[in-house]
């Protein structure tokens, strides 16, 4: 649907910046000579030399692990977390479990910091590795849940038997995929005011590497089971490359393990964990996780997907059906419902035009695992298509799908038609204004106008699983409308963003790639479902790691922290800085990686808002027979001269919009309308009129959430009235049963 292209009235301050409280992280006393002030007694763990931890399995396929290092305090009462799992797909995440094979080839490094290294650790220990994991009976995902998607870790299998001297260990190293790589959190309760902190959050429903590879993109749907609105909804992951891509060929030193490979050759095939391959999963599948059992199973795959796989996806519950960004062909897939593709839009072909610029078709490379040409340490062979056509994120918002385009990002949008195909009017809408030119791999939109935006950097792939993303100047920033349009500048928005601190290393600007947004939080960190979209959750990696800082975060627990990071969306910089008002969680309940990087991916909240409609957001109303009023009878006792198609209702920062589709029954040759209201207290106006075929937009004021508002309509011929004098008009009167849900403010 093709929304008005100049509107959203917003000043160029449009929100008070609120005071992050606390300059530093409160001191925590509560340890002292080796015994907490609850009367628990530390007792000694110890860490790692290097980086790296190995799990085996045992004879009963249970896991132990080799640790080695200097001892740490802990917590007696959180050294025995009972973990229950959860049947039909998912688990629970137990909170001391081995980590990933990292960078083996620098030597040993340290686990924490000097200083308040040591604290921190006790405190992790207590926090953070502690608590009884409780199954889930009835579901799995709840208003405010958060679904974030990561590397799953590495495993170098059978290890207890030994490696030969001469072995490499990162040759024997493999992606762990009984490991999660997709986590839902209870974000509910944040255990106190924001001040720079990793919180507690209880343990995690987790889907492993094992059953879906590894995952970047997530989405909700909305709930609706059998035609029926359950308050439930599924969970959706999109295939990727962008937690690295590997290959091995057939075991040939009788080791029982399959020999790793940089280079494409002849029987090389994806590594067990890297696609969910286990499950008939590949590059361009997108798995479903049901919200209530937790059970796991392939939703849809683009089976022309060759290995770069999915960008990113959203849901449209106007039309229930999805879109998902292709990285080989650039395609935008729609996805019905049922897992079914329908039909792809082409940026590359159909929409640069729209903008001046040139065609650009997919030029057909692959990524080719057979070939010599393919490097594992190289993303230009892995086939990804076109910087100029490679959508990477995907957004519904208000009748349209808005996308990223390119390293040097540029925001489209496409509208979707009342019968949810693609209406084929693309437009650009902004090019992104950052230091670094990174590809923006997640949008999310608030209900004040704003869009938002996170940026993740350019793909690498180390061969030793450190690094799947030169992170470190990724920005989150957001965008709103120019109020009023300055016709000096290109797009409707504004030129210049505001952005956000993202982690505390020098720069803040630790992104991941992605974000959304959350209910608000009182004071005391408890969700509060009445705010719809106050919060900003966004992906990160080292968000807690700055030498020059590390006494005052040391009280918050640990540094190495790759997770998400939660602010309150009104503190944009300078505010924030460093970003002490915002809350941190980790993704895998592990810190000892300060070196990682790219390890985190996207991001996605369930936030239903009953009641409320944020800006630019289609929300559902109605519409009685239309009559003709007392005054104006039908000569001749003829049908209305117009026939009402379809109404389609809007929430904008003006109010409530109505868009008309009228249909001229009578061949009376219309072009335009006027509006009036025939309901006392109601205002009605027309701010434009549209060529046949468009939608009539109408504003409506002053009425009370589901009322039905009679709005009395000329259909009229621009050329008559432009004569001048009396003009021919087709009046009729439209009683609209406005939306039961009010546009927020």
């Amino acid at each position: 649907m093709v929304r008005p292209g100049k509107e959203a009235p917003m000043t160029s301050n449009p929100e008070a910046l609120r005071s992050p409280g606390t300059t530093g992280a409160r001191r925590d006393h509560r340890f002292r000579d080796g015994v907490d002030a609850l009367g628990f007694p530390l007792i000694p763990l110890t860490l790692r030399k290097s980086r790296r931890i190995v799990t085996m399995r045992k004879a009963d396929n249970s896991i132990r692990e080799e640790r080695a290092g200097p001892p740490r305090p802990a917590l007696i009462c959180a050294a025995k977390p009972d973990v229950s799992p959860v049947a039909n797909g998912g688990s629970f995440m137990s909170r001391v479990r081995g980590t990933f094979v990292s960078s083996l080839d620098h030597g040993p490094s340290r686990a924490g910091r000097a200083g308040g290294g040591l604290l921190a650790l006790a405190l992790t220990a207590g926090l953070w590795l502690g608590g009884t994991a409780q199954a889930q009976e009835t579901q799995i995902i709840y208003p405010g849940s958060m679904a974030v998607t990561g590397f799953s870790g590495t495993i170098i299998p059978n290890f207890d038997e030994g490696l030969p001297p001469s072995v490499d260990p990162v040759d024997e190293t493999f992606i762990d995929t009984t490991r999660a790589t997709l986590r839902v959190f209870d974000v509910s309760h944040l255990g106190g005011p924001a001040a720079g902190q990793l919180v507690f959050t209880p343990p995690p429903f987790e889907v492993t590497a094992g059953q879906i590879g590894q995952v970047f993109g997530v989405t909700y749907d909305d709930g609706v089971r059998d035609g029926i609105p359950s308050g439930i909804p599924n969970l959706y992951a999109g295939a990727t490359s962008l937690h690295g891509i590997r290959i091995v060929t057939p075991d040939a030193d009788n080791d029982g393990r399959p020999e790793r490979q940089r280079r494409g050759t002849s029987g090389a095939a994806f590594m067990d964990g890297q696609f969910g391959t286990e499950n008939g999963g590949g590059p361009g599948t997108i798995w479903k996780i049901d919200g209530i059992t937790g059970q796991v199973s392939k939703f849809a795959d683009i089976d022309t997907n060759s290995g770069p796989g999915i960008g990113n996806l959203t849901f449209d519950a106007t039309h229930r059906q999805f879109f998902a960004s292709d990285l080989d062909t650039g395609l935008m897939h729609r996805i019905d419902a049922n897992g079914e593709l329908i039909d792809s839009f082409d940026h590359g072909v159909a929409g640069r035009p729209a903008h001046g610029l040139a065609p650009v078709a997919d030029d057909g490379a692959v990524m080719d695992i057979h070939g010599a040409a393919f490097d594992s340490e190289d993303p230009d062979s892995w086939g990804y298509t076109q910087d100029e056509r490679r959508v990477w994120a995907v957004s519904y918002h208000g009748g349209r799908v808005y996308y990223s385009v390119g390293e040097k990002s540029e925001i489209w949008s496409v509208g979707i038609a009342r019968d949810g195909t693609f209406a084929g009017d693309p437009r650009w809408e902004l090019t992104v204004k950052a230091d670094k030119d990174y590809a923006v791999t997640d949008i999310a939109f608030d209900n004040s106008g704003f869009m938002y935006l996170a940026q993740r950097g350019p793909v690498e792939n180390r061969y030793d699983y450190s690094q799947f993303a030169d992170s470190g100047k990724g920005e989150v920033i957001r965008y709103w409308r120019e109020n009023p349009d300055d016709p000096a500048t290109e797009s409707v928005w504004v030129e210049v963003p505001q952005e956000y601190a993202v982690g505390f290393p020098q720069g803040n600007r630790q992104s991941a790639g992605g974000l959304d947004l959350q209910y608000g939080y009182d004071a005391e960190g408890n969700l509060d479902t009445s705010v719809c979209t106050q919060t900003l959750v966004n992906t990160g990696d080292k968000l807690r790691d700055n030498p020059a800082l590390a006494e005052q975060l040391a009280a918050g627990g640990p540094l190495a922290v790759h997770g998400v990071q939660i602010t309150p969306r009104e503190l944009v910089k300078p505010a924030n800085v460093p970003p002490f008002g915002s809350w941190f969680v980790d993704f895998d309940g592990y810190f000892e990686d300060p070196e990682v990087e790219g390890h985190v991916g996207d991001v996605a909240v369930w936030r239903p808002c009953e009641g409320r409609a944020g800006y630019y957001e289609e929300i559902p109303g109605g519409y009685l027979p239309p009559f003709y009023p007392p005054d104006f009878p039908p000569p001749g006792n003829r049908p209305p001269c117009l026939d009402v198609e379809d109404i389609r209702y809007f929430c904008t920062p003006s109010g409530l919009e109505a868009d008309l589709y009228l249909h001229d029954h009578a061949g009376f040759g219309g072009d335009s309308i006027k509006a009036q209201s025939r309901t006392p207290g109601v205002g009605v106006t027309t701010p434009q009129s549209h060529a046949p075929g468009k939608p009539y937009t109408i504003g409506i004021t002053g009425h009370y959430p589901g009322d039905t508002v009679d709005v009395g309509l000329c259909f009229y011929r621009k050329s008559d009235k432009d004569k001048g004098g009396y003009y021919p008009c087709c009046k009729m009167t439209l009683p609209l049963r406005t939306p039961a849900v009010s546009c927020e403010r």
